[in-house]
């Protein structure tokens, strides 16, 4: 499976940005996505997660309200749409598969997103 991030940039705070990632490969294998994010000299974090099935999804408590994790398995696309983003959302974005029957990870290459006025 190979994941690639795409929609991130520069926005002010209050505004709002799509995040999506495509995946390719075996995407049969997936059994969850998710979106993480890393501040600088932070350490990644998870944000929204969802699966694939049941579409079962949970958030950090920091994002709850704001964000909405999505997922289209016909377009084997995932999306974090991020509502009134805040200076603290400031990161590397990066969209993670839990594949196969040991739910390994697989991870994009990140898109950086700016929230600054």
């Amino acid at each position: 499976v190979q994941l690639v991030e795409s929609g991130g940039g520069l926005v002010q705070p209050g505004e709002s940005l799509r995040l999506s990632c495509a995946a390719s490969g075996s995407t049969a294998s997936i059994n969850a996505m998710a979106w993480y994010r890393q501040a600088p000299g932070k350490q990644r974090e998870v944000v929204a997660a969802i699966t694939s099935t049941t579409g079962t999804t949970n958030y950090a408590d920091s994002v709850k309200g704001r964000f909405t994790i999505s997922r289209d398995n016909a377009k084997k696309m995932s999306y974090l749409q991020m509502n009134r983003l805040k200076p603290d959302d400031t990161a590397v974005y990066f969209c993670n598969a839990r594949i196969g029957s040991d739910w390994s990870s697989v991870w994009g290459q990140g898109t950086q997103v700016t929230v600054s006025s």
